[in-house]
């Protein structure tokens, strides 16, 4: 899915066990970017699955990588560090956020941000297909500890729709340790403070019910990660 050098977008899609949701997924991401003017490369990060889900995306025409370390984060670190594209977007491999929503993203870039990240919490955000009004809940007091203790000011750090300029996501994917599904709270926090211009975008987003997340096993998760982050920005452990 890319051709010639230097791409202009890269798309990377971190994958385990993906094998039914990812070749939708692929076609549709083909059939927006055979529409635009520009050239892009689509990288598959398959992060140790036991299926075909990296057969089928080299089907597909998809750059694959393998990461053996299990883990959300240390996926999409591969991925991101190995895009060749001026500008570089993360998705989810169920696409929950449409590819078309990138635009919104490219245009905040483009007016003068450093970063640009898809919301589903502002009023503008729009969810034809919601969450469960639990998951809802806990997504929400996610959030307000991940205010208080990370990243501040931003409403949702964990929607799975993210761009940055390459160079930035080389300065901020290289420094990453984390290798989990915290690793979007740590890369804003390290961005804010860098000083970064994050922009915040309502997007689409559609729940897909079939989700790789356990809402308790993954916040007690996340909350273990907020320390950790709290505690290497305070070594001075990162590497920026």
């Amino acid at each position: 899915m890319s051709s010639g050098a230097s791409p202009h977008l890269s798309i990377v899609i971190p994958a385990y066990n993906e094998e039914r949701r990812l070749p939708p997924t692929l076609e549709r991401v083909r059939q927006y970017l055979r529409g635009r003017p520009y050239r892009a490369e689509v990288i598959v990060v398959d992060n140790n699955s036991s299926d075909a889900t990296a057969e089928l995306a080299a089907r597909a025409g998809a750059t694959v990588l393998k990461e053996t370390r299990r883990g959300k984060g240390a996926a999409v670190r591969t991925g991101m560090l190995a895009a060749e594209g001026e500008y570089v977007l993360f998705s989810d491999a169920d696409l929950s956020t449409p590819i078309e929503e990138v635009e919104k993203l490219m245009s905040a870039l483009q007016s003068g941000y450093d970063i640009a990240i898809g919301s589903r919490a502002l009023p503008e955000s729009n969810l034809p297909v919601r969450q469960p009004w639990y998951r809802e809940l806990v997504g929400r007091a996610g959030n307000l500890l991940v205010r208080l203790m990370a990243v501040h000011g931003i409403a949702d750090t964990q929607c799975g729709f993210k761009l940055f300029p390459r160079a930035v996501a080389r300065r901020l994917f290289g420094a990453q340790r984390l290798t989990g599904i915290a690793f979007d709270m740590e890369i804003l926090f390290l961005a804010q403070r860098l000083g970064l211009k994050i922009a915040e975008v309502p997007v689409t987003w559609i729940d897909n019910p079939d989700t790789r997340i356990s809402r308790v096993r993954d916040s007690a998760d996340a909350i273990k990660d907020l320390i950790r982050i709290r505690i290497t920005w305070l070594l001075r452990r990162y590497r920026l």
